[in-house]
């Protein structure tokens, strides 16, 4: 099996069970007029994420790392009315680029980007005392994998979901001698969803047009 048939099948699925809005079409092409890096989710992981709010029923999400907005986008057509978004962008050009990606895809009005190191916004939404998320996509430098999930967790209720993407790194997570900084933020947050009290955690392997990679998944219990 090779990674063309893997697209050639996500291709398939994403015709027959995910049609993007014609907006979402316009995300890519925009974020690479930008200069963003092309490593946005994927349609069907868009579809995916979009699933999962609605089963969640979230009304409040947090992203950690918005890039160009693509994946803030299915998420934030989710929401029910009322609903809200914060997306955390460390990057002042690549939020510009997201919110206009957010506004011609009719979703700006639920979605907030804030613009700084994610650790210190994450801070302070805690000391704003924010709202409890429903759902939490982390999807950032991976070095601080482990942080995001603590504040992730602290940010959350009984019954929160947080999802941690791109866990599976080609294979490389399984590695336990690799120097490789984003592997080994990797193993720190799956050792770290492993053995935490508050998370029921599970990691999944996927293929397709972003290649073998893979996400966690936590459900957050209650507090002992």
């Amino acid at each position: 099996m090779s990674e063309g048939l893997w697209t050639e099948v996500d291709t398939y699925f994403g015709n027959a069970l995910a049609p993007e809005d014609p907006a979402f079409g316009s995300i890519r092409p925009a974020n690479a007029q930008a200069g963003l890096p092309a490593i946005d989710v994927s349609q069907m992981q868009g579809k995916l994420l979009h699933l999962l709010a609605r089963m969640q029923g979230a009304r409040r999400i947090l992203e950690v790392g918005t890039l160009g907005g693509y994946s803030a986008t299915w998420m934030a057509q989710a929401l029910p009315v009322g609903g809200r978004l914060i997306t955390l962008e460390i990057d002042a050009a690549r939020a510009e680029t997201a919110r206009a990606n957010l506004a011609r895809c009719g979703v700006a009005d639920r979605v907030e980007v804030r613009v700084g190191a994610a650790l210190d916004t994450l801070r302070a939404l805690a000391e704003e005392g924010a709202a409890p998320f429903d759902l939490t996509f982390i999807d950032a430098d991976k070095q601080n994998n482990a942080n995001y999930l603590e504040w992730a967790i602290k940010l959350s209720r009984p019954g929160s979901v947080i999802i941690v993407d791109n866990v599976v790194r080609e294979g490389a997570v399984a590695d336990a001698s690799s120097t490789d900084p984003a592997v080994l933020g990797t193993r720190r947050v799956i050792e770290a969803m492993g053995r935490h009290p508050r998370l029921s955690a599970t990691a999944i392997q996927t293929v397709g047009t972003k290649g073998y990679d893979g996400f966690a998944l936590a459900y957050v219990l209650p507090e002992a």
